[in-house]
Parts: structure tokens; C-alpha cells; sequence
């Protein structure tokens, strides 16, 4: 998918924006910021915030134990520890598929047999470019990669049977991690 592709609707809706101008805010080591101006379908014009953030991949492992191996962190934009699937940016020309065995050994410790593709998503189209891939990892086996330095995680594994509860009560507020365990627990 690319930035502005949309199906129609009725009224426009679904109609792509004309960019007039962009605006360079900040460039940052993982975003970049821009404001633009875009000429709506009817005319008028409007301003767009966007945070330009490089694709990603979100995996749920489940182990031979009926557990789904997630990862604790914490992240200072929320400023607490979240209970999360284990993800991360893809690099340039990296494979989708490479990357998330990637970040699987890195954050778990763990090496996929079994990785399936269950979708793609946007994590925020408000404001940010980043698509999110979602796999399956399963056959899981022990083999660690060299953690991010900057990264400080906590494995844990969690039964299957409690992850919906997790995610009413807010022990998971994840949106990815939601995002993908919905998918994975849903998949045929």
C-alpha cells in the first residue's frame, strides 16, 4: 500500500488529498516530521502533521506450552512498562519475513520453525506512515541474537487462555500487540 491510496466512498470520503507543500519539522535516528498542505476534493485547503516512520513487524510466539511469549519494557513516551508481542523496525532492504525472526531472537531468545504471515496494518494513519506486519511463530527453539543496546526487555510467557482478560482489565494496552493477537487467535 502506498501513502494516499484509499478505496472510494460516497462524498468523497475516500478520495485522495493533492500535497501543495511539505515542511521538514524534525529528522530524528528513528522519525522524521513534516507538515504539509493539501488540497482536499473540494478545494479548500488543510494542513497535515505526519510522522514518516519506516515499516515494521509484530510477532506472537506461542510456545509448546500453550503460552504466547511476550516481552515487558518500558517505554518513556507512556512513561511505564508495557506488556507487549515482540517487534520492531524493518531495515532497508531487509525481507518482512527476515526481520521478524530477527527481532525474535533478539527481544526472546527464540527462533521460529513455523512463521506465518497473518496481515498488515497501520499502526496510526492519522499521523504516522509506519505499516505494521503481523506473524505467527510457532516450533519455537532457543536461539539468542545480540539485543538492541538501548533496549532493556523482560520475557514472559503468558497462557493463551489469559490473554483476553489481559487486554479487557488493561494489562495490555499495546495497539500493535492487540492488534496482532486478535489476528492470531482468530486465524484458521
Amino acid at each position: 500500500m502506498t501513502r494516499g491510496s484509499g478505496a472510494g466512498a460516497a462524498g468523497g470520503a475516500g478520495q485522495p488529498e493533492r500535497l501543495v507543500s511539505s515542511k521538514r519539522m524534525f529528522e530524528g535516528r528513528l522519525v522524521q516530521v513534516h507538515v504539509d498542505t493539501v488540497a482536499l476534493p473540494d478545494g479548500r485547503l488543510a494542513t497535515r502533521e505526519v510522522v514518516d516512520h519506516k515499516p515494521a513487524v509484530v510477532i506472537i510466539p506461542f510456545d509448546d506450552e500453550g503460552n504466547v511469549v511476550l516481552v515487558r519494557q518500558y517505554r518513556h513516551a507512556v512513561g511505564k512498562a508495557l506488556l507487549e508481542a515482540p517487534a520492531g523496525g524493518i531495515e532497508p532492504e531487509e525481507d518482512p519475513d527476515a526481520c521478524a525472526q530477527r527481532e525474535l531472537q533478539e527481544e526472546t531468545g527464540f527462533h521460529a520453525g513455523e512463521l506465518r504471515k497473518l496481515g498488515s496494518f497501520w499502526t496510526a494513519p492519522g499521523v504516522f506512515t509506519e505499516y505494521m506486519h503481523a506473524y505467527l511463530a510457532r516450533r519455537l527453539r532457543r536461539s539468542k541474537l545480540e539485543a538492541d543496546p538501548d533496549e532493556v526487555i523482560a520475557v514472559e510467557r503468558v497462557p493463551v487462555s489469559r490473554l483476553e482478560g489481559l487486554v479487557r482489565d488493561g494489562a495490555i494496552q499495546d495497539a500493535k500487540t492487540i492488534a496482532a493477537l486478535y489476528m492470531a487467535l482468530h486465524v484458521k
